[in-house]
């Protein structure tokens, strides 16, 4: 009944928001909301603007966007600003063909299918809101209606530019139907939609011998030609080509390189003039942005033929290159996974880390910069400081590598070995060894690779799996510390009195004879040695610590070991290495004690309670960890 109930709403909805009247009337809404007259390219920057701007470390991130495109900020900004903006302005770069350029599954497709959806949608809103002449097979603006001669004086009244001119099919309605009395042509509200071939149209290139100009332009109604007696006539004219459907909207040009010249042609006068050509009339105005994909080695081979030169100035390239951050990666393969129907089998923590570790490492270059290597350079990118290098350096990195992410392994691979993985496995969880071994069985299964290139890719796989190691470690050992969590507060609390004590250059006490010692030197070091302080920085290191303790006490707040992130993992490792026998004896014996038994089914608990594991992955991860420790 509830789905019955939102049916007759949406069919309520939808009476609301249909509009029908004349010219008139249309001229009346103009008046008071001039942005229904806005050209596409303006439609379209308000579209993604109105959906929402947040600007984070000098980029801005667009909500539009955000559902399905990730780790393509800088792209995306450098569209919509570099392009979009100014074409809403309507500067001469909307007389370009937008061409994204990028390797296979890079999110050209994505981003072009998001732009269609995001029209459709935002025509029925209010701030997208369109109108167009009633009958007109190009559903083309209102305002076209209006003579030359008077557009001027209509702009200085209403402030509303008026581009473009009547199609021939309206121009034939106004002087035969209205004889010329434009304020009583019907008006009606549209809604853009590809599958109702409304102002959205894609082009797909086939066989060039079987593929004719019409699916572009249009064409003669040879059926009609009788009753009309000339193909010359409107009214024996098809306008049902992708650039006549796309007026008000967009085209899709899929693979516009593959596409034979003859097709390419008429985009010269679009692109430059806003008009092409059709049947026997004269040239045809369209409002529309054409967007079109390709790949590198296809725009490389089509630059360097001579006879493209005049396309070539009329199009704008945005190269659409891999993601390269770890955790963006990470996002795409959930969003995957979220569309098939696995929701049901639990895909353990660090899972799809190990795949986006193996993918992002494939598509970095080797820096010449010393003292940085790959994974450096992944983490770097991910957001992480790394020894030797700040998030400061990151640009640097960049402008070294400016091709960075055009080539590498594409997420349909990694997508399809998930995929294998994810319906072999014979529980009802995966975990990043399961993905580790499949990968590494895609390659087997790869023909087209040399050898030279699987060998890199298998060490790629060797580094996803090193890394796994030194997470597992870390989630295991954290789960031991809350374990074991009064022992992390007592050697926290018994650091920091040295510390203090150590700083202010005084004795310490005894808390049980009350005998006044030196501040414990070996202690302090032992803490400050799990996260690589040398004895040069210990004295720094110890004072940063006493000045952030002092700032939380002039705050009203409470510092603990949670309040230093370093400290944090120096406390957790100290403890993990005096705990790590425990670790090793509970989970390599076959039948442990049941003390061990207790300490075990506490830390799975926390893994499971806290940390997202399910019961089979966990009792895995402290067996492999186990493993580790006992090497």
């Amino acid at each position: 009944m509830d789905f019955l109930r939102r049916l007759e709403e949406y069919r309520s909805l939808e009476k609301q928001i249909t509009w029908e009247g004349t010219f008139q009337d249309y001229i009346a809404i103009l008046k008071e909301k001039p942005y229904v007259s806005q050209l596409a390219h303006a439609r379209l920057y308000s579209m993604i603007r109105d959906a929402g701007v947040e600007e984070k470390e000098g980029v801005k991130h667009y909500t539009f966007f955000s559902s399905e495109l990730f780790g393509l900020d800088k792209t995306l900004e450098k569209l919509v600003e570099e392009y979009f903006h100014p074409a809403a302005r309507r500067l001469d770069v909307r007389k370009r063909i937008l061409l994204l350029m990028g390797p296979v599954s890079g999110g050209k497709s994505t981003l072009v299918a998001m732009l269609k959806r995001g029209l459709e949608k935002y025509s029925r809103e209010e701030r997208g809101s369109l109108y167009a002449i009633k009958g007109c097979p190009m559903h083309e603006e209102p305002l076209h209606l209006i003579p030359k001669e008077l557009r001027g004086d209509f702009q200085k009244t209403y402030g509303v530019y008026i581009e473009g001119e009547l199609c021939p099919s309206c121009r034939m309605m106004v002087e035969q139907e209205y004889n010329g009395k434009i304020e009583k042509i019907p008006v009606e509200r549209i809604f853009l939609s590809e599958d109702n071939r409304v102002g959205i149209g894609t082009f797909t290139p086939s066989d060039p011998k079987s593929q004719d100009i019409a699916d572009l332009t249009g064409s003669v109604d040879f059926s009609t030609i009788a009753e009309y007696g000339s193909e010359s006539d409107p009214r024996a004219y098809r306008f049902d080509g992708e650039l006549n459907i796309a007026n008000r909207g967009l085209m899709e040009f899929q693979e516009m390189l593959k596409c034979d010249e003859k097709f390419l042609w008429n985009l010269l006068s679009l692109s430059q003039e806003g008009n092409f050509k059709a049947g026997r009339f004269a040239l045809i105005y369209a409002d529309e942005l054409v967007v079109a994909h390709t790949n590198e080695n296809e725009y490389k081979t089509f630059i360097s033929n001579k006879k493209n030169e005049a396309l070539q100035s009329r199009i704008i390239v945005l190269k659409i290159p891999y993601n390269l951050r770890v955790s963006d990666e990470i996002k795409i393969y959930e969003k995957l996974i979220g569309q098939s129907d696995l929701r049901n089998i639990h895909i353990a923590p660090h899972a799809l880390r190990v795949a986006s570790i193996f993918s992002v490492m494939t598509r970095l270059k080797e820096s010449k910069k010393q003292g940085m290597d790959l994974v450096k350079k992944m983490k770097l990118y991910d957001g992480e400081d790394v020894e030797g290098f700040k998030q400061k350096d990151l640009h640097e990195l960049q402008i070294e590598a400016i091709d960075e992410g055009m080539s590498g392994v594409d997420p349909r691979y990694v997508i399809n070995r998930l995929s294998s993985a994810l319906i072999r496995t014979s529980t009802q969880c995966i975990n990043p060894l399961d993905v580790l071994r499949a990968l590494k069985e895609g390659l087997d299964q790869h023909p087209s690779i040399t050898k030279e290139e699987k060998d890199r890719l298998l060490n790629f796989i060797s580094v996803a799996r090193k890394e796994y190691d030194e997470m597992a470690k870390k989630e295991v050992q954290r789960a031991f510390v809350y374990a074991y969590e009064e022992s992390a507060k007592v050697l926290f609390d018994n650091y920091l009195d040295n510390v203090e004590a150590f700083c202010n250059g005084v004795k310490i006490k005894d808390p049980l004879t009350d005998e006044e010692m030196d501040p414990d030197e070996k202690l302090m070091r032992s803490i400050e040695e799990q996260i690589g302080i040398s004895e040069s920085a210990k004295k720094s290191f110890r004072e940063e610590i006493l000045i952030r303790l002092s700032s939380y006490a002039r705050k009203n707040r409470r510092f603990n070991y949670s309040s230093h992130e370093r400290l944090r993992e120096a406390i957790e490792k100290k403890l993990f290495a005096d705990l790590k026998d425990v670790v090793k004896i509970t989970t390599s014996t076959k039948t442990p004690d049941a003390g061990q038994l207790k300490r075990i089914n506490e830390v799975s608990a926390r893994l499971i309670a806290e940390h997202g594991y399910c019961p089979t992955c966990a009792n895995e991860l402290l067996r492999y960890v186990g493993s580790l420790l006992n090497r």
